[in-house]
């Protein structure tokens, strides 16, 4: 859906097809041009003996090829065509760089929702775990435990409903969201996320990442790279296009004219051929010849500047990926047992009277606290597989 309904690959196609437009219009012969005159003679008359057949009226055509041949044998039409080659080809890598921003942006968004539906399970399964405590600390109270007591437990368990309220908003705001980076119209349903997505795995090419060899696969697969480097030669083609053009544009000329008939005519019926083109002597293109040069070295420029954001956006992706996964793994080798088990083993102790209320409800606290995290740490892990995708320009996970 991202690659066929985002708004900004969907603007990304009109460039091609605009682009392909102008490709068409660069390509065609020009239509040659036929001029035609009728007119009359004054102080002419056919009607004298010998002129049988005589006419006042005056005739005048011409055929012109519009500069078809001279086009050809110059080869402006050709270069022409080529720079809207490199413009329609810079048209189609936009777009291929707008489905690779899009995509990395839709699976992080998926994940946020991942993420928001897993919170609303586990705030709910906290809110119906201290409900029972509440029932629990209610069949204690007043012989084992105080009014104070049972208020802070009632409390844990009303803020705990509060946590259920705000996970439920936070999952619907990320189905929104997701719904506008798929380009979906009209009221937005409920979307359905598959929670499994989150689960922590590595992708294979990222067992062992290597700056060096990412930065590489970014070089040979980043559109936007590809683009920068087909918009310089279309700057070169342009340059070219540019000094070919102080050639002038000739036009070959078939003329025929006649004023009047007979052996008396004014103009008896004449075919000639010539040729028409401006004399460059006053101006030789110099001020498109220099604005297609600076054109070509601004072109120049932005690939070297995308090369550059490439190896930050590399470095900076691989640097988060490389954290993200170190604190995940260390939720899921020990944090989240520890929580746990600190949990469990403080219930039981409060069970027995060796542990206070205090103890208990910071425990819950944390358990809760530290899944959380570990949740959002999990989104976090994600995030940074896919701008590393999207840095490198290639997917590496379906």
């Amino acid at each position: 859906m991202a690659r066929s309904r985002a708004f900004d690959v969907l603007l990304a196609a009109t460039d091609v097809k605009a682009a392909e437009g102008d490709v068409r219009a660069a390509g065609p012969l020009p239509n040659p041009t036929l001029s035609a005159y009728v007119g009359r003679v004054f102080n002419y008359s056919p009607n004298v003996p010998g002129c049988e057949g005589c006419s006042h009226y005056a005739y005048f055509a011409e055929l012109s090829d519009q500069g078809l041949i001279e086009g050809a044998i110059s080869r402006k039409r050709a270069l022409r065509k080529e720079v809207a080659k490199y413009a329609l080809t810079a048209a189609r890598l936009g777009k291929t760089d707008a489905e690779r921003i899009v995509i990395a942006q839709a699976k992080i968004q998926y994940m946020q929702a991942a993420a928001a539906q897993v919170q609303v399970e586990f705030t709910r399964d906290v809110a119906a775990s201290l409900e029972r405590s509440v029932e629990i600390n209610r069949v204690r109270y007043p012989r084992v435990i105080d009014e104070g007591q049972l208020a802070r437990v009632e409390q844990e368990a009303m803020r705990a409903e509060q946590d259920v309220e705000r996970a439920r908003r936070a999952y619907r705001q990320e189905q929104i969201d997701l719904a506008v980076l798929l380009g979906m119209q009209g009221p937005v349903p409920e979307l359905a996320v598959d929670r499994d997505v989150l689960r922590f795995r590595v992708p294979e090419v990222l067992q062992s990442p290597d700056n060096g060899n990412l930065l590489q696969i970014a070089l040979e697969n980043r559109p936007d790279r590809k683009q920068a480097i087909a918009r310089e030669s279309g700057g070169e083609a342009a340059v070219t296009l540019a000094k070919r053009s102080r050639i002038p544009d000739i036009s070959l000329l078939l003329q025929y004219q006649q004023a009047g008939t007979g052996q008396s005519a004014v103009q008896p019926p004449t075919l000639s051929v010539g040729a028409a083109l401006p004399l460059p002597v006053f101006y030789q293109q110099q001020g498109e010849i220099g604005r297609a040069e600076a054109e070509r070295e601004a072109a120049s420029v932005a690939r070297k500047r995308v090369e550059t954001t490439v190896a930050a956006e590399i470095a900076s992706a691989h640097n988060a990926f490389v954290t993200a996964r170190a604190i995940v793994e260390r939720y899921e080798s020990s944090l989240l047992e520890r929580a746990k088990r600190a949990r469990e083993i403080t219930q039981v102790q409060y069970n027995a009277g060796s542990a206070t209320l205090t103890d208990l409800l910071d425990a819950q606290r944390s358990w809760v606290q530290v899944n959380s995290d570990y949740n959002a740490e999990l989104v976090n892990y994600w995030a940074a597989v896919f701008m590393l995708e999207q840095a490198i320009g290639k997917e590496l996970t379906q």
